[in-house]
């Protein structure tokens, strides 16, 4: 009966992702989100709204700076964590 319930679960868990993918627009399609008003302006304004000669640098650092130091506080905690985990583990 175990057998059946992870069945059943894993049977819907693929239905789910099928129909999520089924819901993604056509790949280089003109509308896809991807293709929107932020990445041009990006291109067009990085230059003077932030002043760095890179546009990865300047958005990384101008535009997503918060959002970049999340990123690296969570990875720092994830990495953290693991050598804890393993530090504790080797003990007899």
């Amino acid at each position: 009966m175990k057998r059946v319930g992870t069945l059943l679960v894993v049977v819907l868990v693929g239905y789910m992702f099928i129909l999520a993918v089924s819901e993604l627009p056509p790949y280089g399609a003109p509308d896809n989100p991807s293709n929107n008003e932020v990445a041009s302006w990006y291109n067009y304004r990085a230059l003077e709204e932030t002043g760095a000669v890179n546009i990865v640098a300047g958005v990384i650092l101008d535009y997503r700076a918060y959002d970049t130091m999340i990123e690296t506080t969570v990875l720092f905690t994830a990495i953290i964590a693991v050598m804890i985990t393993l530090k504790a583990s080797a003990k007899p």
